[in-house]
């Protein structure tokens, strides 16, 4: 099994800390405020000290936020993980999103020797065996990259919703972030899927392909299906777990 080798983010100063705990509560009473995505994007561009990252999977969840964050040209390092095992259709709305909106999103990999280390350990589906070994996989080809892109930034913009699943009913608009030490801002944590759908039609947002295919929650390749009628949406993620379990 590969030993992993923790990433932590550059430590603050106690009082930065403190200063942004009290902003995340803040924000959270004030972003509630606001039905606009767009006027959401602003406040957290005003008011979120320093650098503000979005982490877009380029679903149909970030890409509203990305196409509200382009719109309003508002000042938010947009980011993707490119885990060398990306659907076609993936690395397609990667490209089609660029070309609409004329932006660059910073595409982050992991490390090659970590990579080649972990595939010569566990094998090239090695994740498969077990949940470590999943879990492994994901540390280096996501967090590891997640926590480089992260590191420094202020503000961690994300597209979690409450309706997803839920062990997210309680997702806040902003909550300090103790692990990262910034604040999480989820914009579009109150939305429903009506009305994400609605958003993307009217705005004519670019989307992934393989959701008008079954594939709700997207991710890397040999770790997705298409989900079946009735299925939550996050079934067809490392599927073989709950099947094997």
């Amino acid at each position: 099994m590969t030993i992993l080798i923790q990433t932590a983010p550059s430590p603050r100063a106690a009082d930065e800390n403190v200063a942004l705990q009290k902003l995340a509560t803040e924000l959270d009473a004030k972003l509630a405020g606001l039905s606009s995505l767009e006027d959401r994007i602003r406040l957290i561009a005003a008011l979120v000290p320093g650098r503000v990252s979005f982490s877009s999977s380029l679903g149909i969840e970030d890409q509203a936020i990305t196409h509200a964050i382009a719109t309003t040209r508002s000042n938010i390092d947009i980011f993707t993980l490119d885990t060398g095992r990306h659907f076609p259709e993936t690395l397609d709305t990667l490209f089609e999103t660029e070309g609409k909106y004329g932006i660059k999103i910073r595409v982050m990999y992991p490390d090659t020797t970590e990579v080649e280390q972990l595939v010569a350990d566990d094998g090239i589906y090695g994740f498969r065996y077990s949940l470590d070994a999943r879990k492994a996989c994901c540390e280096i080809r996501k967090v590891h990259p997640l926590n480089r892109a992260l590191n420094g930034a202020s503000g961690w913009l994300t597209g979690l919703r409450r309706e997803q699943s839920a062990g997210r009913q309680h997702v806040h608009f902003a909550a300090y972030d103790a692990a990262q030490g910034l604040i999480k801002l989820n914009p579009i944590a109150d939305w429903t899927l009506a009305e994400l759908e609605a958003y993307i039609a009217d705005n004519k947002v670019p989307i992934n392909a393989l959701h008008a295919k079954g594939f709700p929650s997207i991710g890397c390749q040999p770790c997705t299906r298409a989900v079946r009628p009735g299925e939550d949406i996050r079934a067809g993620r490392w599927w073989w777990e709950n099947e094997n379990g």
